[in-house]
Formats: structure tokens, sequence, C-alpha cells
């Protein structure tokens, strides 16, 4: 497995209701995403970062989505462009599940 984190450093400040709803646009368009099993929008404490944390089967499931057509849509979304960075995940603890998960 491997999760991908998504940052982007943010002209202004971003409410947590105008989060939410820049989030709520687009979380539809990464639920048929194939290889992904989930994601998390986050939004830092002073409001001037957000990011998405990807957790995906495989890096060339994420490698699809980040495409120059995704960096596109992402900086017209929030005005800046994302950092981008990969890290492999060996062990999930899912809680709800009460599962360990291991890749």
């Amino acid at each position: 497995m491997i999760t991908a984190i998504a940052t982007f450093r943010l002209p202004k400040r971003l409410a947590v209701d105008e989060a939410r709803a820049i989030f709520q646009g687009t979380a539809p368009r990464y639920q048929s995403q194939p290889g992904l099993i989930r994601k998390y929008y986050v939004l830092s404490e002073d409001g001037m970062t957000v990011g998405g944390i990807y957790l995906w089967e495989s890096r060339a499931a994420a490698d699809a989505l980040y495409t120059d057509e995704w960096r596109a849509f992402v900086t017209g979304k929030y005005g800046v462009a994302p950092d981008l960075a990969y890290w492999e995940t060996p062990v999930v603890v899912d809680n709800p599940t009460q599962r360990i998960v291991v890749a």
C-alpha cells in the first residue's frame, strides 16, 4: 500500500465551513477511483493549508490519478499547485473493523 499526501499552502485563510463545502463538492469524483482505499480531506488549525491524505492499493493506482489534468483541477480549486509526497504504508491499524492490515 501507498499513502500519498497532497498539501496546498493557501494564499489566504480558509474557514472550516468553507473548506467543508469545497471538500464535499470534490469528494464524489474520488468515490470510484480505482485502487483508492480511503481519502481524508484535511485543514490545518490556522486555515492556511489544506490537503488530502490518500491510501492506495499501489503506487501505480496513485499515479493514475495524479496526472497533469488532476494538478490543473486542484490548482484551479485552491489557487496554488499541490506538493505531493508518497509514503510506503506496510501496516494499517483499522479500529472500526478491529483489523490490522499488512501490505
